[in-house]
């Protein structure tokens, strides 16, 4: 990295962090980095504020690190802080499983405190930091470099800049801001939903882990009312099973990295050939992974709970092969089956590789049998008429309140980066993927126009969705994160003066 270069950082949520952390053990060190973030929660995103301790990580702590090449990062930051021991390991340890799953706010404090750390090391390491407690509303490339305009109307000169705005909250598919009842987006739940009247039905949209969530802390702030998650097929996720001791062996990033193009046919081959040398049940995977849609999701639930510690490594190869690989994967399918993967897919591959906790399975199946909550599919329309109407596949039904609790979605511009992203793109530096997010080059994340990369410009995260399949998760933000570090490492630095906007 030439040690002349100045960085935008764009965004300060968990992918700016696993940015400067890929930043802080680089050789050499950039000369500057600025961070530009008007959030209230600086470095914690919107999925991990401070909030209620019974919202919690649905991922095991290896998969939780930030530090590139070393999985057990947050988990020695955990035991390093006083946070372990059997009191909290009784409180945070799932009974099922034996795995940890940690609230949400605590992980704040690790992304929040991780991001600290790398900022020390930089300047330790002779860096200029800065922090910007505002947006970037304005970029344009008026020399060779890059120029950003923050909302108050400040520029910066840069010569890299990476984008990490996030992936915004959850769409209101259905028009409901603004009506009295609506509450927009969960998070943060110790806010917005312990103000629910304890005994009013209540309308959950969604079926998803931020639905799942949403129902949970409803349940654990004493909510009495009828729950109900309405979505249009009612697919919950999966329950993540126990921990097994597997390193892929054919399905591996290495395979597909060198390769320019691979029919879905030949990578299934591929993945039967794993799942061949760990003497799965392939059939009975195809049965898991084909009836996700149509199953009854109680029973679905109920049989995930009773196979969490089940011997065949099926799903657990699966949801480490996803993951892991498909990114390599992703960019190397032809068109027409990456849009048969998203059309007719993408809810199963959501649903078995981001599951749930088992204890977060067994709370949701208690509030089923007790009667509290049901999950009825069909969802075609919500409106407010003096109240709340759902329309149903098999009738309407009337809510006192309803959460908008459905993923945010990975195919779109959040609306904090518009102005932003609409002033770039009139300046040909960035460029829509039909998918949606923006055109990225798979190896280094540099944001790509007309096939032609810019070493000026990168998208971290939900950004790339479209371009990329798996954009969120750690893991994959850490990953990208040392793609873009050594992208920037080895491109060369403008020395042009840039003139004003």
């Amino acid at each position: 990295m030439p040690s002349t270069i100045r960085i935008g950082v764009v965004g300060g949520g968990a992918a700016a962090v696993c940015l400067l952390d890929a930043l802080s053990q680089a050789t050499p060190v950039p000369a500057v980095v600025t961070v530009f973030d008007d959030s209230p929660t600086l470095w914690r995103g919107r999925a991990y504020q401070p909030d209620a301790t019974a919202v919690r990580v649905n991922a095991p702590p290896d998969d939780m690190s930030i530090r590139a090449g070393d999985p057990h990062h947050f988990e020695r930051w955990f035991a390093e802080r006083g946070l372990a021991g059997e009191a909290v390991d009784a409180e945070t340890a799932d009974p099922w499983s034996g795995v940890r799953f940690v609230p949400r706010a605590t992980y704040g404090d690790y992304l929040e405190q991780s991001a600290r750390t790398a900022l020390r090391v930089l300047l330790d390491r002779d860096c200029e930091v800065h922090v910007v407690r505002e947006a970037v509303v304005h970029g344009a490339a008026p020399g060779s470099g890059m120029e950003l305009e923050a909302g108050s109307g400040d520029r910066y000169e840069m010569d890299v800049v990476v984008l990490c705005v996030g992936g915004g909250g959850p769409a209101d598919s259905y028009g409901l801001s603004g009506m009295p009842g609506f509450i927009g987006d969960p998070y943060p739940v110790v806010g917005r939903l312990a103000v629910i009247d304890p005994d009013e039905p209540v309308a959950v949209i969604g079926s998803g882990l931020t639905a799942v969530d949403a129902v949970l802390a409803l349940a654990a702030v004493g909510h009495r009312g009828p729950i109900s998650m309405l979505s249009r097929r009612a697919v919950l996720p999966a329950v993540r099973q126990c921990p097994a001791d597997y390193r892929l062996a054919h399905f591996t990033p290495e395979t597909f990295r060198a390769l320019k193009s691979m029919p879905i046919g030949e990578a299934f081959e591929i993945m039967r050939a794993e799942l061949r040398h760990a003497d799965v049940d392939i059939p009975a995977l195809i049965r898991e992974v084909t009836g996700t849609e149509v199953e009854d999701p109680v029973e679905r639930l109920r049989r995930h709970l009773a196979a969490v510690d089940h011997p065949d490594l099926g799903l657990r190869i699966l949801q480490r092969a996803v993951p892991d690989t498909g990114p390599d994967v992703w960019p190397i399918l032809p068109e027409h089956d990456k849009s048969y993967l998203m059309s007719e897919h993408h809810r199963t591959i959501m649903s078995l590789c981001c599951p749930m906790p088992p204890a977060n399975g067994h709370r949701l199946l208690a509030l089923i049998e007790s009667g509290q909550l049901d999950l009825p599919r069909g969802l075609r329309e919500i409106k407010f008429v003096d109240g709340f109407q759902a329309v149903l596949a098999d009738g309407v039904r009337d809510y006192s309140t309803v959460v908008n609790a459905v993923s945010a979605p990975t195919h779109r511009i959040p609306s904090g980066a518009g102005a932003l992203i609409a002033s770039l793109r009139r300046c040909g530096l960035v460029e829509r993927h039909p998918r949606g997010g923006l055109d990225v080059e798979r190896a280094t994340s540099r944001l790509r126009v007309g096939g032609r990369t810019d070493d000026r410009i990168y998208a971290l995260g939900d950004l790339a969705a479209g371009a990329l399949f798996f954009t969120f998760g750690i893991p994959s933000l850490v990953d990208r994160a040392v793609d873009i570090v050594a992208a920037i490492n080895t491109a060369p630095v403008s020395t042009a003066t840039l003139v004003p906007l």
